[in-house]
């Protein structure tokens, strides 16, 4: 629907955009809903899982360690390329198709609200990382400052190196690398935050949608591929040590969370939650918005730009066969997604 078409369009009828769809629907499927709440928690846990598994035992495994980095260079930018298409196709469209809905007054419908709100969040995204990158500057160069800033470093920054063969050396870390460190960390979280509120919205939805056996199978494979992309991410952000054991772990897991504490939400208020409520729609097409922006500021700047145009480890001095491969799993992460949103 066109913005000129959805200011314009009238109101449905009140039984159209108030009945709750639970009682409409009868609450079809509720034995096979409860089940998929399970089934969807084992898959985006189990997607957002593998990567960071899979990095705690390349670090341990000396023989795999080549194959085990490969691996997760594959689901670095594989991942990359699903958040970007999940910003646009997943959360960004539903936000305007919400706040463009005819159930909602018509003042919402005379103004791009979903874009401005995604705008907004790409630029408080901007904001946040300015602001986090000039207090780690500033804390760097105090000599009294964090001491962190001047801590030991391996010689070896590859996350599958084995602790046995590190040589630790004192040097010194470049005020540079600390403070993108600390803006990589908070976008990170950022991220996932974006994330969850997405999957928190997916799962309400699917709780009492009247096409649930078409939406459950897609949904099941959306999660697992953006569990994969959140995942990725969370397996080679640098952390302190005593966080590096479990923030990983931890992250992956309130992921996989997510969408079933949205099911359960849903289906729990199943005989008053209507999609097409006027509150439920401006709450989702805002959330959906503000998420979108978030995502495509952290998959444009983070990922692309730092992980690929900006690293100059693959761009310079790795091999034409290293940056087709990842342009070519980006492509493909954004792809997957572009066809799962056909039907999510």
């Amino acid at each position: 629907m066109s913005m000129a078409t959805a200011a314009y369009a009238p109101f449905k009828p009140a039984h159209a955009c108030f009945y709750a769809q639970g009682w409409r629907f009868g609450m079809q499927y509720l034995h096979l809903r409860i089940a998929a709440l399970f089934i969807i928690l084992v898959t985006s846990t189990a997607g957002a899982l593998f990567p960071v598994l899979l990095a705690r035992r390349a670090q341990n495994a000396l023989r795999s360690r080549v194959a085990s980095q490969a691996w997760l260079n594959v689901a670095k930018y594989f991942g990359s390329g699903i958040i970007l298409g999940t910003a646009f196709i997943h959360l960004l469209a539903p936000g305007i198709e919400a706040l463009s809905s005819p159930c909602l007054p018509r003042k919402w419908r005379e103004y791009p609200y979903a874009l401005a709100l995604c705008l907004s969040s790409i630029l408080a995204m901007f904001t946040v990382e300015i602001i986090s990158l000039r207090y780690a500057s500033s804390r760097c160069s105090d000599p009294n400052g964090d001491s962190e800033c001047g801590a030991n470093i391996t010689s070896d920054p590859d996350p599958c190196q084995n602790s046995s063969d590190v040589v630790t050396t004192q040097v010194e870390k470049p005020p540079q690398a600390t403070t993108h460190l600390s803006a990589s960390i908070i976008s990170l979280v950022i991220l996932e935050f974006g994330a969850i509120l997405h999957s928190v919205l997916i799962g309400l939805t699917l709780a009492v949608d009247k096409k649930f056996k078409v939406l459950f199978a897609v949904l099941v494979v959306h999660q697992l591929f953006e569990g994969l992309g959140i995942g990725s991410r969370l397996a080679l952000v640098r952390l302190p040590p005593r966080s590096a054991a479990f923030i990983p772990l931890l992250g992956a897991i309130v992921f996989g969370l997510s969408t079933p504490f949205g099911m359960a939400v849903g289906l729990a208020m199943h005989a008053t939650y209507n999609t097409d409520d006027p509150g439920a729609l401006a709450v989702s097409g805002v959330l959906d918005s503000l998420s979108s922006g978030i995502l495509m500021y952290t998959a444009l700047v983070e990922f692309f730009g730092r992980d690929i145009l900006f690293n100059e480890e693959l761009m310079t001095n790795g091999s034409v066969k290293e940056l087709t491969a990842a342009v070519f799993w980006v492509f493909s992460g954004c792809f997957v997604m572009v066809l799962l949103g056909k039907w999510v």
